[in-house]
């Protein structure tokens, strides 16, 4: 398997037996796939394409679908899995005004350019820190926003992909971590913001160049304050969505307006009842928020008419939640994605599509991870109401 190489559809297309609902199951190797993260969403090419990792090849490397004959194209031959995280390509973010896709390897940041496959290495992260982070393109297409933290495997047990080993360790360590500027068309970076505290999930608003959100990364129940906001103009940050008592709040995404930041919690901290899904602005204004019957591992969403989610693992579903006045209706189930949650990889991690009528997910259902497109119907209604 070389660069460009162009491979025939694996694809097959089914029904969920107890909804009816389609779903094309794009990936069929042994040998696990996944897509992009919910925040980094994979379209491309006016939405004709799909980008996806595969680890084909003992190597993990990028993918190009056609979402209409589903034959894909490898846009990467890099070097085999052993020097480099396998999920690297989850945080890989897409330029708006351009072909160019920007991903880690190792400490390097990659820019991939989509038609001629031709990469630059636009930064090289220092040894003080460890491999790359999050990945995010400002509005305007100028700028990659990136994280890093400081790499601590010399004291620490870590193994954070793969079930989280070391994961309250790392965070209690305080690590020195840090937001980089960094210029698509070449230049040095910018660190726009620093501190004692682990830091993830970059996500810049979709149509404000100057705001990204980040959080505080570390136990849910055991961190300050998660989500947080950075304006890049000034270089203030808020806290976004405050918590008290036992809530707790994250997986932030930025809804499709980008002023508002969407997200789910808890009000029963690390047990994990009383599930709730909301959104605020970004300047703190407008929050809405409302309980859920039945919990997920994640959300996403457009707007706050409908929301999916993933289920957990003792019971791994794909549902929507319609809104209906000041709250979300009862949860409908679209699909039993029997996923494991196993490792990054194969966190099912449901994303709407840009025109809101399918969902992309992995699952490991029939033993290795692969990429799906669930077709949302018409009339959610007439889905089943989920049985707790």
């Amino acid at each position: 398997m070389t660069l460009g190489t162009l491979f025939p559809a694996e694809s097959r297309t089914f029904r969920d037996p107890e909804t009816n609902v389609r779903i094309t199951q794009l990936t069929d190797h042994k040998a696990h796939s996944h897509h992009t993260y919910f925040t980094n969403p994979g379209w491309y090419d006016d939405g004709r394409r799909l980008l996806f990792a595969s680890d084909r090849g003992n190597a993990t490397n990028l993918y190009g679908l056609d979402l209409e004959g589903h034959e894909f194209r490898q846009l990467t031959d890099l070097p085999d899995a052993a020097s480099v995280a396998s999920n690297l390509f989850h945080s890989l973010s897409l330029n708006p005004h351009r072909a160019e896709a920007y991903f880690w390897h190792g400490r390097e940041l990659v820019a991939l350019d989509l038609v001629s496959l031709e990469q630059r290495v636009l930064h090289t992260t220092p040894a003080r820190f460890g491999e790359g982070g999050t990945t995010n393109v400002t509005a305007d297409g100028t700028s990659v926003m990136i994280s890093c933290s400081e790499d601590l495997s010399d004291r620490l047990a870590l193994d954070l992909g793969n079930g989280y080993v070391g994961f309250r360790e790392y965070w209690e360590a305080r690590p020195l971590s840090q937001i980089l500027r960094v210029p698509v068309d070449g230049g040095d970076a910018e660190v726009v913001h620093e501190e004692r505290a682990w830091i993830g999930h970059v996500n810049t608003s979709p149509t404000r160049p100057e705001l990204l959100t980040f959080c505080h990364e570390g136990p849910w129940h055991l961190v300050d304050h998660r989500i947080w906001l950075l304006d890049l103009s000034t270089g203030g940050t808020t806290a976004i969505r405050p918590t008290a008592g036992t809530e707790m709040v994250g997986h932030e995404y930025w809804l499709e307006d980008g002023e508002s930041i969407g997200f789910h919690g808890w009000t029963g901290g690390r047990e994990q009842t009383g599930p709730f899904h909301g959104a605020v602005r970004h300047d703190g204004t407008g929050l809405w928020e409302a309980p859920l019957v039945e919990s997920s591992m994640h959300y996403h969403s457009r707007d706050l008419d409908m929301i999916v989610g993933d289920g957990t693992k003792a019971a791994p579903r794909l549902m929507v939640w319609r809104r209906e006045g000041d709250g979300f209706g009862p949860p409908r189930l679209l699909h039993r994605h029997r996923g494991s949650f196993h490792t990054q990889a194969l966190h099912v991690h449901p994303t709407v599509s840009p025109d809101a009528t399918q969902v992309l997910f992995t699952s490991d259902a029939r033993g290795y991870g692969a990429v799906h497109l669930l077709d949302l119907p018409e009339d959610l209604g007439e889905l089943p109401l989920v049985e707790p």
